[in-house]
């Protein structure tokens, strides 16, 4: 008991701040704006449609499963530039924002076509559905470490590298539109080769158009019309939801080649524009003093305030 007594002593000395010495007493956190909340309030929500999603296609309610992974999908877009708008970017908000990606357009997606089918095949329909989260999951790695690469060229900043992945779960979820639709279910080894393919098109090479950097400014004129289309979009998605997500996974898929094509006319473009110099500069090798300097993520965080 003495020593027990002893111990509880010691430890009040040790954390009762010492007047005489104010940098040491107990630091108070700053309160936090609200602004700086709002952004991560709705990622959480954007987590909880995923996680809702893999319950609702245990229980073999598909359709609203589905529904789930788009409201996650939509969110995902809204939150990026709620933060943006509001000043409201944080490294934690980043963070949770890559979680939040990876459980809604990995895991939830890979568990919804295991359920749904791919378990007919056993050990190949898991490997199938594991092999896409985990695709989801590196992509959302390699965008993350490439983001403030200064050797992209700018024209870069308007493609992605590979499918993005809430287009990606998107795109894997065909099959469910076409079978909403009255298609007949595919063979379970023709769904396992897709959701394999949209793995692929994730974690590859290929650029894909994002249309980030495109600025549009409507003329006065056609304002309403605008909000009319918009509207009539809107409406279409509500009472056609399975016809407009088919149409439009089939057109994302037709137009990658196009955004393949357009990435290298831009890569020509720059090669010819480019001072004899700097293409000299950029075929030498690297010198040895190169080789040996310390990389960026080393000497500090490179990550970006927000990723969306």
């Amino acid at each position: 008991m003495a020593d027990k007594a002893g111990a509880c002593y010691i430890l009040a000395v040790m954390l009762t701040p010492d007047p005489k010495y104010p940098e040491l007493r107990r630091r108070r956190f700053r309160p936090i704006p609200v602004r700086m909340l709002v952004p991560n309030v709705i990622t959480l929500l954007a987590i909880c449609a995923g996680l809702t999603a893999i319950r609702l296609s245990m229980e073999g309610r598909m359709e609203l499963a589905v529904a789930a992974i788009v409201f996650a999908a939509v969110l995902d877009g809204v939150d990026g530039r709620v933060a943006r708008m509001i000043k409201g970017q944080s490294k934690f908000g980043a963070e949770l924002d890559s979680l939040a990606d990876f459980v809604n357009f990995g895991v939830a997606p890979g568990l919804m076509l295991y359920f749904w089918q791919l378990q007919e095949l056993n050990n190949g329909g898991w490997i199938a559905a594991m092999v896409f989260a985990i695709a989801g999951g590196l992509r959302l790695a390699r965008f993350n470490a490439s983001i403030d690469d200064p050797n992209k060229p700018a024209f870069a900043a308007n493609y992605f590298t590979g499918v993005p992945a809430p287009a990606g779960a998107i795109l894997a979820m065909l099959p469910f539109y076409l079978a909403f639709l009255g298609v007949s279910k595919p063979p379970a080894m023709l769904t396992a080769a897709y959701t394999l393919l949209i793995a692929f098109l994730m974690v590859s090479r290929l650029p894909v158009f994002s249309g980030k950097t495109v600025r549009m400014r409507v003329p006065p004129e056609m304002v309403l019309p605008v909000f009319v289309s918009v509207v009539f979009f809107v409406a279409l998605l509500i009472g056609y939801p399975w016809h407009i997500l088919s149409i439009g996974s089939v057109l994302y898929l037709l137009s990658l080649p196009w955004g393949w094509k357009s990435y290298r006319d831009h890569e020509r473009n720059a090669a010819a524009a480019a001072p004899p110099s700097a293409t000299a500069e950029a075929a030498a090798p690297s010198t040895p003093a190169a080789t040996f300097s310390p990389a960026a993520s080393d000497t500090e965080d490179e990550r970006p305030a927000r990723l969306n």
